[in-house]
């Protein structure tokens, strides 16, 4: 049966209750139970919308119905099959279904007698209980053969467009599963369950999977341009704060300084060669025991000392933290009895085995969360730690069996999505009570929402490849569809380069000159050779990598990382417009040329280049020895090539020199008076 009620379509069969609901603009959020009533979660759908009156229809006979909110219509047939159009009425999206047709109770639609009539017996919506407890999901929607599948957040290879990949909705150290797509038929779609799964975006059908979950939950939106989808998603996701000017320049990390001294020799040497840096960042093991969450005083006897020193030298400090807590450390006791950390079903609670044996912190228990922001701010932010680097943040476990951990809001397979997110929002919380505004954190992980918190997400520890610099090339550009604007990754990699290897010098000035036009500019590295322990004890336990600075690297490297740098700082006031319309609107600082080209065809296709805001494109050099590369110049522009200052028409590929100081850029005609005088200093 389907009826209406509150304003929203539902379909009642058997045990089974959907239910299509406006949510925000053009948008509906559509769920499924076979219990008596949903879970009132709201996963990612966390922000306040304005209350929209849809237009909902059901035929006398209750069998078919409709709703409509804006440009978008749903409709449940007679087949009790959903399907969403657009104002158009074009096809958007359709579940996949295929029964026979003479065991339909109700009059057959003879126009869909082809698509249905099938011995296989599937349906597009399937619950498979679990013995004694909750459901394995899938959820099918019909494969459309020209379809392009954009976002999803974070996965380790090097193709933009997902049609035809499968993906596991579960975050692993570098993969960052963030289930948010914008597909080129015109709409957006968000799977709004945190639950470990996977997704199939096949030939023959799109499969989303959850392994354990009490409900279906989805969210759907549609516009006619990728730009107005980002923005209905992000107005029910949220966006990020606004970015601090100082997380606009160049911030330098290595795997890792070890001591005060260290850090402070680094940073006043920057000075000493008056090259730009916002912020310098302690890594991890600078606490004696996993679990502290403070300064081992044996190598960092003054910590106030030095952040008023660097506070004076205009540079920010970043300190890493771990979730991870130590069985001997002093807080594990209490944390375990109060049950602040993550439980295992099977075993003992011990999650890590690194340099000793670790639990780790349940972020999904708000008492948890609060517990750990107060240790942080007496021993870190009360001295004047100015932004936290929430590393391990998926969490990242020793064996990934998904299946043994539990959390305070439930089984890891039914919300273990959701952890990264509570992770950066303990710290943001804490943070902004603290009266901090513009919370920026670097964090390795995140799920849809993480946005809202000042989550700056990287992707995790990389080696040091051409192929892993084209990896995050398509991993930036896709966590920026799926919703997350503000990434960065490491420099150069960060396992395997060696420093005064002449092919290592090549990887890490091409991947410089790329993160110029990030989000966030950000050097990190385990570089070779490594250096030996300081001691056996505390934080002297750990080694430490080879330089990442500047000036490691030889003359000609320095020399071009020099100008890229000062090309940065010229480029601040165009990031800073950038930032404000992520913060106010959800719109990518970097992003595909489709984003802002989506009326050419062949700006689908192209998944070596990018756009900085809406004005700059940027042509990464992606393989070895390159002395030049092929750029497709957008139609209905004119384009500048920066360097020779010649400008172009679009609409064409154009072959484009690439010695080793040169990465493509071009710049709209309409925006080169503006922008000229930054890109001087690469000419």
């Amino acid at each position: 049966m389907i009826y209406e009620e509150e304003n929203a379509l539902h379909l009642r069969q058997g045990h089974e209750t959907l239910t299509v609901e406006a949510w925000g603009k053009n948008s509906f959020r559509v769920r499924s139970t076979r219990y008596p009533d949903y879970t009132g979660n709201r996963n990612a759908l966390t922000m306040a919308v304005r209350a929209t009156r849809a237009t909902v229809t059901v035929a006398a006979d209750a069998q078919t119905g409709q709703i409509t909110n804006g440009k978008l219509t749903a409709k449940i047939d007679a087949y009790h099959n959903l399907s969403f159009f657009n104002q158009k009425n074009q096809e958007l999206l359709r579940g996949y279904q295929r029964n026979r047709v003479d065991e339909m109770t109700t009059e057959v639609d003879q126009s869909k007698v082809n698509h249905f009539n099938s011995a296989l017996n599937i349906d597009s919506r399937e619950f498979k209980s679990h013995l004694g407890g909750d459901f394995e999901l899938k959820v099918r929607f019909e494969a459309y053969a020209d379809e392009k599948i954009f976002g999803m957040g974070q996965y380790q290879q090097d193709f933009l467009d997902l049609k035809n990949a499968k993906l596991e909705l579960a975050h692993r150290n570098s993969q960052a599963s963030v289930p948010f797509m914008i597909s080129n038929r015109g709409y957006g779609f968000l799977w709004n369950n945190p639950a470990i799964g996977d997704v199939d975006f096949a030939k023959n059908l799109t499969e989303w999977h959850a392994l354990s979950t009490k409900e279906m939950d989805f969210w759907i939106t549609c516009g006619d341009e990728p730009s107005e989808i980002e923005k209905q998603y992000a107005a029910v996701t949220g966006t990020v704060p606004m970015m601090p000017d100082y997380g606009l320049g160049y911030w330098q990390c290595k795997l890792r300084y070890r001591t005060q001294e260290e850090l402070l020799t680094a940073a006043r040497e920057f000075k000493r060669r008056q090259l730009p840096i916002s912020v310098i960042v302690i890594d991890y093991f600078h606490w004696p025991k996993s679990g502290e969450y403070t300064f081992d005083p044996a190598y960092w006897p003054n910590p106030q000392e030095m952040i008023d020193e660097l506070h004076a030298m205009g540079i920010k400090l970043m300190v890493s933290v771990w979730p991870t807590v130590d069985e001997t450390s002093s807080h594990y006791a209490e944390m375990a009895e109060k049950g602040y950390l993550v439980q295992a079903e099977r075993g003992v609670p011990i999650a890590m085995n690194f340099l000793g044996n670790n639990g780790f912190v349940d972020f999904t228990n708000p008492k948890a969360q609060r517990y750990l922001w107060q240790l942080l701010k007496k021993n870190y932010a009360d001295k004047g730690v100015d932004l936290f680097w929430l590393d391990e943040a998926e969490p990242e476990y020793t064996v990934y069996d998904f299946d043994n951990y539990r959390y305070y809001a439930g089984s890891n397979l039914q919300v273990g999505n959701q952890y990264p997110v509570d992770y950066s929002k303990a710290i943001f919380d804490g943070m902004q009570a603290s009266g901090q505004q513009k919370i920026v954190n670097l964090v390795r992980c995140a799920w849809a929402g993480s946005q809202r918190y000042g989550a700056l997400v990287w992707s995790g520890d990389i080696d040091s490849s051409f192929q892993s610099l084209r990896n995050q090339l398509a991993i930036g550009l896709n966590m920026a569809i799926a919703g997350i604007p503000w990434w960065t990754t490491d420099i150069g990699g960060f396992h395997g380069g060696v420093d005064d290897d002449p092919k290592f010098r090549e990887l890490v000035t091409r991947w410089f000159q790329f993160a110029t036009f990030c989000p966030v500019m950000r050097m990190h590295g385990d570089r070779e050779p490594h250096t030996a322990p300081l001691s056996q004890v505390g934080g002297g336990k750990m080694p430490s990598g080879g330089a990442t600075e500047p000036w490691a690297y030889g003359e000609q490297t320095y020399g071009i990382m020099k100008k890229y740098l000062q090309l940065r700082e010229n480029l601040k006031d165009y990031l800073r417009v950038q930032m404000q319309a992520a913060h106010e609107s959800g719109t990518p600082v970097i992003r595909p040329l489709f984003y802002d080209f989506s009326t050419d065809s062949v700006a689908w296709k192209v998944e070596n280049q990018f756009m900085l805001g809406p004005d700059i494109l940027v042509a990464p050099v992606l393989y070895e020895a390159a002395s030049s590369r092929k750029v497709y110049l957008p139609a209905g522009e004119e384009w500048v090539n920066v360097y020779t200052a010649e400008t172009l028409p679009g609409g064409q590929t154009v072959q484009a020199e690439t010695p080793l100081a040169q990465l493509p850029v071009f710049v709209r005609q309409s925006a080169y008076q503006g922008l000229e005088k930054a890109f001087l200093v690469i000419r």
